[in-house]
């Protein structure tokens, strides 16, 4: 089995994934959406579909084309390409493909078979439609890897204070007001939304730092997560790899070697 790993989805979650693998001699290439959605981009590779490139724990990871992915490697950095629907299986051998999408739904087939198919969450059957399943709900049982069966369903709410995530009031287009990492007291306005002439302003539910934000002027659907909050107030926080996305990169990681080891798990 060679070491290169493909990422679906660039998110906070996924990028503890990509930390590991990388950091444990794995080659990573990520996929991303055009428009990814990510609150906690500063923690984030995808926010390298924004900027070009962005850098995390000092790893860099930059926004390229298909044919620019083996340079890119070469270079020790990880490939992000906008490729919903996977294409670049068609045109590259990868050892396995993680799906970090957090989709929380059964997902559709892989244009081809992968050696191993590893699925994040909710919504994935080890042994239906994925070889294995990493849990990723907080608790005794995060980072387990099961080969049959599925992790434990959404419950559907954060964890810890569940007034720490902001999610947006009305469809629209954001605007806001704060940057990440930025303290803000309690009452204060974060974003607001626009619909036509109508404005619906987003305020903070406590004191604390910014911890995540959605980036300026995305269009928006009522529902969706908009930002975090956190009270421990520390913006240093802002940019690190939860220890969440750590837990389960290494349930990742575990399932990646015990396949090396056991071929026929």
């Amino acid at each position: 089995m060679n070491t290169l790993v493909l990422l679906r989805g660039g998110g906070d979650l996924s990028s503890g994934v990509a930390l590991r693998l990388v950091r444990a001699g794995y080659q990573v290439v990520i996929l991303e959406l055009p428009r990814p959605l990510t609150v906690r981009r500063l923690a984030s590779f995808s926010e390298a579909v924004y900027e070009g490139q962005t850098t995390l724990e000092g790893l860099t990871a930059c926004l390229v084309t298909p044919d620019k992915v083996q340079s890119t490697l070469d270079a020790n950095e990880i490939p992000v390409l906008v490729d919903p629907n996977a294409d670049i299986l068609n045109q590259m051998p990868f050892s396995a493909v993680v799906d970090a999408r957090l989709i929380k739904s059964p997902p559709q087939p892989l244009p081809v078979q992968v050696p191993l198919h590893i699925g994040l969450g909710p919504g994935f059957h080890a042994g239906r439609d994925c070889h294995a399943v990493i849990e990723t709900r907080r608790g005794h049982t995060l980072g387990r890897v099961y080969y049959s069966g599925t992790a434990l369903p959404d419950s559907g709410q954060p964890d810890g204070d569940s007034r720490r995530v902001l999610r947006v009031p009305a469809d629209g287009i954001l605007k806001t007001h704060v940057k990440i990492g930025e303290h803000v007291a309690e009452g204060e306005l974060i974003a607001e939304v626009k619909d036509g002439d109508h404005r619906i302003e987003v305020h903070s539910p406590f004191a604390g730092a910014l911890r995540g934000l959605l980036h300026d002027e995305l269009e928006v659907t009522r529902g969706l997560k908009l930002g975090d909050v956190d009270q421990r107030d520390d913006p240093s926080l802002c940019r690190l790899v939860s220890d969440k996305a750590l837990a389960v990169g290494g349930g990742v990681l575990e399932a990646l070697l015990a396949a090396r080891l056991y071929p026929k798990i």
